[in-house]
């Protein structure tokens, strides 16, 4: 593994002024590793101390704030006590600073749309009381099935304000995909767009909802967004409702006296086998953690304005909307494409919305690195303070051409990891600790995580598998009507551990990496690499956009390497650079992992947040189900493996 110095540390000033450093010095703590390591040997004082430091408004007091008597697997938290996600994220700030600015959110179509705290209250009430008026009660669902929004931010708080369960749809999902994610939880409402426009074009909405609801024999009642004004959309007398028409009039109802333990959100994400996995989520659990990672990984505070690259249907669409409104910071949302109508258009967005916090992942940045750093100075980003990162681990150029040529060196990227089932991060950069090139610098305040060789011992310097050693307040409450398959699937290796299923590594100063999925490893002649290493080899080319590369079947080494590579923009793949690529891989990890092919595609599966989907490649490149692809934002891509 490639070792690094520390290359960004805050300066003084803004060191002591971070949130994280005016939290150790009100306990007296003397540095990051103390607090980490308080945080998790007495995470009853720490989470309450969080709570009193955040200001986390409960109706009613916690009685204990950590109850494992069922078991490390099914841990329950702030017991008895009342609290609402949406008093914690809107009406206090609406109380305290009814003016500030909210959420910012812009469309394709350049539309603004600018909501105080103030106003963001009134809307959320509406709504919540639009959805009692059509029939949702405390613990009924609702799906919500729309682009990256005011709306979708509203419909989210409006669903906990209620008492309701949250379920979020990926925008660009097909009706099976739709469908899937409304047969067991039965949604009373499902909130949706008419249509909205992505790259130029409309894309509906509605429709997809429709057939959805066919497929999956799902009675529900569809609130229409009018999100494209003009598009043609046939509604369903008795059963849609024009959000225009319903929730403006309605009676406004403020936060209800939910539990904290009431479920809050189901979260869906697809597998390589099987139906999606349901994970709960509940009130408090969720807020508390995802509030303390706004405020101790992104430093994020009152006038900040935080945004991430994603989509409700993602963990990164809930996570920016409590980690950005907990902490009293405005979030912004783009429903649009990051490269069109151009290159810059990322860039054009956070320039426009006056983002501070900006939330990207490595294959996008990938994509953006062969248009030149100049893309993002055509626009003024003196605002910006902090790139957020996550998704999956960096190769090391693009890290460095983020850093060095369009952060200049003066924006920390805070790299951070976790999981829809986690509901929030294991690992996370932060800024007291200095920041080394594609690490996550060290488990996120809370988390027990460590990395265990194959006979479950702890192990440095070399690489395992990540684990969590205890319970945190933000983990699935297990799978909707599945705790048998989320026991399976998370807790089944070792007794009381969670196996969260990616190589992790920590070096000699303590700084954590991560090295791809472990069902991933690839494992050529008896020797296992994960298969990030090799793609940054070929990443490291400037004819390389992206790669990605996958095991083989081999009838002499058992498995070898296929690298499915994207040329640059402008590069004509051939003998020469297939040779080229080759060699790259060779020189740097040894010749045994030199590929044994390697094919030029012009692009690869990726999700909406862009994540490349390996298992995908290898196994349409095989020839085999390749599972669940409802997730893909460019399944076109799919045709060009085979």
């Amino acid at each position: 593994m490639e070792k690094f110095d520390v290359v960004w540390r805050p300066d003084p000033e803004r060191a002591a002024s971070t949130n994280t450093a005016r939290f150790m010095a009100e306990h007296g703590l003397s540095d990051l590793e103390e607090l980490g390591v308080r945080s998790v040997e007495d995470p009853e004082w720490f989470w309450r101390e969080v709570i009193r430091f955040l200001g986390l408004p409960f109706d009613r007091e916690p009685t204990v704030i950590r109850d494992t008597s069922r078991g490390v697997e099914w841990t329950t938290w702030f017991v008895d006590g009342r609290f609402n996600l949406s008093r914690a994220c809107v009406d206090r700030w609406a109380d305290e600073a009814p003016d500030r600015v909210a959420v910012k959110s812009l469309r394709e179509s350049g539309d603004v749309n600018v909501a105080t705290f103030g106003e963001l209250r009134d809307l959320v009430s509406r709504l919540a009381g639009a959805l009692v008026d059509l029939g949702v009660r405390r613990g009924d669902a609702v799906a919500v099935y729309l682009p990256m929004s005011l709306e979708a931010v509203a419909a989210m708080l409006a669903i906990a304000r209620i008492g309701g369960i949250f379920i979020p749809v990926f925008s660009g999902y097909g009706a099976d995909a739709v469908a899937n994610r409304l047969i067991d939880p039965s949604p009373k409402i499902v909130v949706c767009a008419n249509a909205f426009q992505r790259r130029g074009r409309p894309v509906a909405m509605k429709p997809v909802a429709d057939e959805a609801l066919r497929i999956a024999s799902c009675d529900a009642s569809l609130l229409v967004v009018d999100y494209l004004p003009g598009h043609d959309t046939p509604m369903t007398h008795g059963r849609d409702h024009w959000w225009h028409e319903r929730v403006p009039g309605s009676e406004p109802l403020g936060p209800s006296a939910t539990w904290s333990e009431d479920p809050v959100m189901i979260a869906y994400t697809s597998g390589t086998t099987g139906r999606p996995k349901g994970s709960v989520h509940v009130q408090a659990g969720l807020t508390v953690k995802l509030a303390a990672e706004g405020a101790f990984q992104m430093e994020v505070q009152p006038g900040d304005t935080l945004m991430w690259v994603t989509d409700m249907g993602w963990i990164m669409g809930p996570w920016t909307v409590v980690a950005g409104l907990a902490n009293g910071a405005s979030i912004a949302t783009y429903d649009g494409a990051p490269d069109h109508p151009g290159p810059d258009r990322l860039w054009q967005v956070t320039s426009e919305l006056g983002v501070t916090h900006l939330g990207i992942s490595p294959t996008l940045i990938r994509a953006l690195q062969p248009h030149g750093a100049e893309q993002a100075k055509k626009h003024d980003l003196t605002r910006l303070r902090a790139f957020g990162s996550t998704g999956e681990p960096w190769n090391p150029e693009p890290w460095w051409w983020l850093f060095r040529d369009v952060g200049e060196e003066r924006i920390p990227i805070v790299n951070l990891s976790g999981g829809t089932e986690i509901g929030a991060c294991i690992l996370s950069v932060n800024l007291l600790q200095g920041i080394k090139p594609t690490s996550l610098g060290r488990p996120s305040f809370g988390v027990a995580a460590n990395v265990y060789d194959p006979e479950g011992k702890p192990v440095r310097g070399e690489v395992g598998e990540l684990v969590i050693e205890d319970s945190w307040p933000a983990m699935t409450r297990g799978f909707w009507g599945e705790p048998e398959r989320y026991l399976e699937t998370y807790w089944s290796r070792y007794p009381g551990i969670w196996v969260h299923g990616d190589w992790a590594s920590v070096d000699e100063d303590g700084f954590w990496y991560l090295h791809g999925r472990s069902d991933d490893t690839l494992n050529i002649a008896g020797k296992r690499v994960g298969p990030a290493e090799i793609e940054s080899a070929a990443v490291a080319l400037d004819e390389v956009t992206m790669a990605a590369a996958v095991g083989v079947p081999d009838t002499i080494k058992g498995e070898t390497v296929a690298l499915f590579v994207v040329p640059a923009p402008g590069v004509e793949p051939g003998p020469g650079l297939e040779t080229k690529v080759s060699d790259a891989v060779a020189s740097s990890l040894g010749k045994a992992f030199r590929p044994n092919r390697v094919v030029f595609v012009p692009d690869l599966p990726r999700t909406r947040s862009q994540k490349i989907m390996r298992r995908v490649v290898r196994a349409v490149a095989l020839g085999e189900d390749p599972g669940d692809v409802s997730s893909l934002e460019n399944p076109d891509s799919l045709q060009h493996l085979r």
